[in-house]
């Protein structure tokens, strides 16, 4: 799987770099997030410009993010720009229950995550 990792002070930043998110990277990516939780970062961003698709399973490690942080801080969902990625959110309800943002200032204005 190809990610980068962005630590701020006040949030982590976690750049998904492939192009599908589905039953094949879902375990590590869920995995990852355990690890960065465990690590006592309180606020996560999930960046996803470059997926272009998303099957039940990486919605699957969406969720567990988003408990993973319940309580604890914030899990942040930003630049989703393929439409069957907002479909399958829209048609799961979901934007009801992430936090989603069009962009990283966004998501920091809106959230009130301190720069």
């Amino acid at each position: 799987m190809q990610f980068n990792i962005i630590r701020t002070d006040h949030y982590t930043l976690f750049q998904l770099k492939e192009k599908n998110l589905n039953s094949l990277l879902a375990p590590e990516l869920k995995s990852e997030f355990v690890v960065i939780r465990n690590n006592g970062d309180q606020n996560l961003i999930l960046d996803l410009e470059e997926v272009e698709y998303i099957d039940s399973s990486g919605l699957s490690a969406i969720l567990t993010a988003n408990r993973l942080w319940k309580d604890f801080g914030h899990f942040i969902l930003i630049n989703i720009k393929h439409e069957p990625i907002e479909r399958l959110i829209k048609i799961s309800r979901l934007e009801t229950i992430l936090s989603i943002y069009p962009s990283l200032e966004d998501a920091l204005q809106e959230e009130l995550i301190e720069e």
